[in-house]
C-alpha cells in the first residue's frame, strides 16, 4: 500500500511593494537619525538599517546623503506647512486681516510639542542654511510676519526675519520643557496653548513698560542703518 502523497506547499505569497509608503518609512528614519546625530552624521546606509529596509531599495530612492537630508528636510517643512497653514497647494497669500493669528500659533505649538525631535532637526537646517527661503514653510512663515509688518496692525521697525528666528527658536524648544514637566496628553495640550498665549502676549506688549524706558523706545524707533544690513537670500 503506497503512502498518500502530501498536498503541495502553498505557495509564496509575493510581497507587494508600496513605493511611496517605502519612501514614506526612509524619511521618517532619515528624520530620527537626522534629530539624533545631525545632518552630517547621517548615511544611506544608516538610515536604511533604522528603517528596516534594504540598503539597495533605499539606494533607489535616494542616491547620496545630500539628497537624503535634503528630502528628508522637505519632508518635514511640507508637514509644517500643511499643519500649520494647510495643503501647500492650497495656500494663497491672504490678507493679514483675515488670519486668525491666535489658532494659527496654536497649531504651530501643538505640532512642535507632539514632534518635537523633527521640527528641531529642521529649525537646525534652516539656521544652517545660506537661503533659508528656498524651504517652503520657511518662506510662508517669515513672509506672512513680514507682510503683516507692512500693514497698518504692526508695530514699526519690526525685523521679519530676527522675528520669525525668534519666535520658531522658542516654539522648538518648549517641547524640551514639556517632556520634563507633561504627564499625559491633556497636560502636553495644557504647555502647547501656555507658550502659544506667551508668544501672543510678547507680540502684543512685550515685556517692557515703553515709559520707563524712553532711551529704547527713542532707538527702537531709529530704522538699522543699511550698512547694517545683511541680505540672507542674496548670500552676502
Amino acid at each position: 500500500m503506497s503512502e498518500p502523497v502530501p498536498p503541495p506547499a502553498p505557495a509564496r505569497t509575493k510581497r507587494v511593494r508600496n513605493p511611496a509608503e517605502t519612501r514614506r518609512t526612509i524619511l521618517e528614519a532619515a528624520t530620527r537619525l537626522i534629530a539624533q546625530q545631525g545632518g552630517d552624521a547621517v548615511s544611506v546606509s544608516a538610515v536604511a538599517h533604522l528603517a528596516k529596509v534594504n540598503r539597495g531599495t533605499a539606494y533607489q530612492h535616494f542616491q547620496s546623503r545630500d539628497e537624503l537630508v535634503a528630502a528628508a528636510m522637505e519632508w518635514v517643512s511640507d508637514r509644517l506647512m500643511r499643519a500649520v497653514f494647510g495643503a501647500p497647494e492650497e495656500v494663497v497669500e491672504r490678507q493679514v486681516e483675515d488670519v486668525d493669528i491666535p489658532d494659527t500659533m496654536y497649531r504651530l505649538v501643538r505640532f512642535a510639542t507632539e514632534n518635537a525631535d523633527i521640527c528641531r532637526s529642521w529649525l537646525l537646517q534652516i539656521l544652517a542654511s545660506p537661503n533659508p527661503t528656498a524651504d517652503p514653510f520657511w518662506r510662508e512663515f517669515q513672509g506672512s510676519l513680514e507682510r503683516f509688518t507692512q500693514t497698518e496692525l504692526a508695530q514699526e521697525h519690526v525685523d521679519a526675519e530676527a522675528m520669525s528666528v525668534l519666535v520658531l527658536s522658542g516654539i522648538f524648544l518648549w517641547p524640551v520643557w514639556v517632556r520634563a514637566h507633561a504627564a499625559d496628553e491633556g497636560d502636553r495640550a495644557k504647555l502647547a496653548l501656555r507658550m502659544s498665549r506667551e508668544i501672543l502676549r510678547l507680540s502684543m506688549f512685550g515685556s517692557m513698560k515703553p515709559e520707563m524706558f524712553p532711551e529704547v523706545v527713542a532707538r527702537l524707533r531709529t530704522p538699522i542703518s543699511p550698512d547694517d544690513e545683511i541680505d540672507i537670500a542674496g548670500g552676502r
